[in-house]
């Protein structure tokens, strides 16, 4: 058992329960809450996040894993009273998503690096709440270089303070190819390495490689989005029975990608979103596992994928 950092503090590892690895409760941009407080309605998305979180604790999530960065108007504060209300355990995030702030392009990852262990070590915000994981972001463009200088960064901070990584990427385009042996240049333990959206490809011997380098997949977008191609809901679902069946049970975590409150699109995109899965953050409980039963996963395995696994990552 280990302790790690949730927005409400301390918490025992052997207390994380059923695990969504890679949600949100806000999506929306760097300063836009301290700046422009009237464009979010944040006490309406407080509701409505606690309503939702509420109703997830009742039917068996016991943990978030919120991935909201800086640049994409990370708010501890709401974290934190969700958790609270809720009973859901939630576990915020440092480092930086695709949004990469100009004023880090040139820098040193020795220099940012620092930034990032403040926030796992005294807190966000001046708020005392600490993070519990790095987000760092590389998608079809691959790894730009602003992009290297903040994988390495991540790299150095997780080295530093044993807190893990959690690396949206873009398997379409392979992109864990990419970012790996950077991580495997500044030393990374590939167990402290979670490879988020995993899902979005059905390519088996990509996954499987990744898997056999000793990261985690995420399987963490479900059941996809409504407004760009890519594998149908049952598509991911499928990957995951594949990959159960070629022995990687042990290497999967799953989440939804999800959001309460949509801030990075417009209306119609977020009636889209909403019209796509009514479930939220309830998917995988409601449908996926049900389905992966029908498919002839294990209680085993199931429980493997959705508690122990994010234990045994985070333990790592």
């Amino acid at each position: 058992m280990t302790k790690i950092n949730s927005v409400l503090g301390p918490l025992d590892t052997a207390d994380l329960g059923f695990t969504l690895s890679h949600d949100h409760i806000i999506l929306s941009s760097a300063g836009i809450r301290q700046v422009y407080p009237e464009w979010l309605d944040r006490a309406q998305i407080t509701k409505d996040a606690i309503e939702h979180l509420t109703e997830c604790k009742a039917e068996g999530v016991d943990t978030l894993v919120d991935v909201t960065t800086l640049d994409l108007g990370r708010d501890v504060e709401v974290l934190a009273e969700v958790s609270e209300k809720s009973g859901v355990n939630i576990i915020c995030c440092t480092g930086i998503w695709r949004d990469i702030p100009r004023t880090f392009w040139e820098a040193d990852p020795d220099d940012i690096a620092p930034l990032f262990i403040r926030e796992i070590e005294e807190g966000i915000e001046s708020t005392g709440i600490k993070a519990g994981i790095i987000k760092v972001a590389n998608d079809a463009e691959g790894v730009t270089p602003a992009g290297e200088i903040i994988l390495r960064a991540a790299a150095r901070a997780s080295k530093a303070t044993g807190v893990p990584i959690s690396a949206h990427s873009w398997s379409p385009g392979r992109v864990g190819e990419q970012q790996i042996p950077i991580f495997k240049d500044e030393g990374m333990d590939m167990a402290n390495i979670y490879m988020g959206h995993s899902n979005d490809t059905t390519d088996m011997d990509y996954l499987t490689d990744l898997a056999k380098q000793g990261v985690w997949l995420g399987m963490d977008r479900t059941p996809g989005a409504p407004v760009r191609e890519g594998p149908s809901g049952e598509d991911r679902t499928q990957t995951i029975k594949k990959l159960v069946d070629a022995g990687h049970a042990d290497r999967l975590m799953v989440g939804h990608d999800w959001s309460i409150y949509l801030g990075t699109s417009g209306a119609e995109t977020r009636r889209l979103f909403a019209k796509h899965n009514p479930d939220r953050f309830l998917y995988i409980t409601r449908r996926q596992l049900p389905r992966l039963r029908e498919l002839g996963v294990s209680e085993a395995d199931i429980r493997r994928i959705t508690v122990d696994n994010p234990r045994r990552f985070f333990e790592s």
